[in-house]
């Protein structure tokens, strides 16, 4: 049921009452008129499909750059884990802030974001380390990992990336504009259609169109708000940022399976 109603909030309530209004209007004062509803497809449905699209594709980026994040973060930490050349006390040090980096990019995407400054402090601070360790590491050991740490910080600025720059919030503001006057244009267009048929022009069937068509088009601008933001954890759709961690049994199981690729 969640799913149903996650697409249900205030503007849905301000359409239909916007809707019921100009029904009531419409039929109060018999106002008609022959109007091609094609213009309102163009008008409306165009933009609306235009902007779901966009941020469908946004949402399948940040999962891509995700993605590439936190194998970045493993297969660094599969290999600081192998070597054998390395001191405890100096992985102990590079593995706390690998561990801390996740956590650090979910905190950012959240609902309530921290500074992304820490963040990018944290990953130049383990480049700074695998670089001092060039004499303990072989060349092409460290281009790797260092290749590794690329992807980290590819996937941490693309997120960012996608967290602050939308969809056009002009092409949104005018979606939900025309959504609101659809009725006032679309109702009478319906009312003189229904009269053209007079065994179909009872009231309550114009209030049923008019409320079921406004419903239909207040959803899907919610769907695409919910899309908007894939982080903020505000619709069902929205990317499960806590996948992204790395937890401790994941860690034990990546400690197994190290490759010593540092050695």
């Amino acid at each position: 049921m969640e799913k149903y109603l996650s697409i249900i909030n205030f503007r849905t309530f301000i359409s239909l009452g916007i809707t019921w209004f100009a029904t009531f209007l419409t039929i109060r004062f018999n106002f008609q008129y022959n109007f091609d509803l094609t213009m309102i497809s163009i008008a409306i449905i165009f933009p609306l499909v235009f902007t779901i699209r966009s941020a469908f594709k946004r949402r399948e980026k940040a999962l891509e750059f995700l993605s590439r994040f936190k194998a970045g973060i493993i297969t660094v930490k599969s290999s600081i884990e192998s070597n054998t050349k390395i001191s405890s006390k100096e992985k102990d040090e590079i593995l706390e802030i690998l561990l801390r980096i996740p956590k650090s990019l979910i905190s950012y995407l959240g609902p309530e974001p921290l500074p992304i400054e820490s963040l990018r402090a944290d990953v130049s601070r383990v480049n700074d380390l695998l670089i001092h360790w060039n004499d303990k590491v072989k060349v092409n050991g460290l281009l790797k990992i260092l290749g590794f740490m690329r992807d980290v910080h590819i996937g941490i600025e693309n997120t960012a990336a996608i967290k602050l720059h939308r969809t056009p919030t002009s092409i949104r503001a005018y979606c939900l504009l025309f959504i609101y006057l659809y009725p006032i244009i679309y109702v009478p267009s319906i009312l003189f259609r229904l009269n053209e048929s007079s065994s179909m022009n009872d009231s309550w069937i114009l209030y049923s169109l008019s409320i079921v068509s406004s419903f239909i088009l207040i959803s899907l601008f919610n769907v695409q708000e919910q899309l908007e933001n894939p982080f903020d954890q505000d619709g069902i759709d929205d990317i499960k940022l806590e996948t992204f961690d790395l937890d401790s049994v994941e860690m034990e199981r990546i400690k197994k399976e190290a490759n010593p690729i540092f050695e």
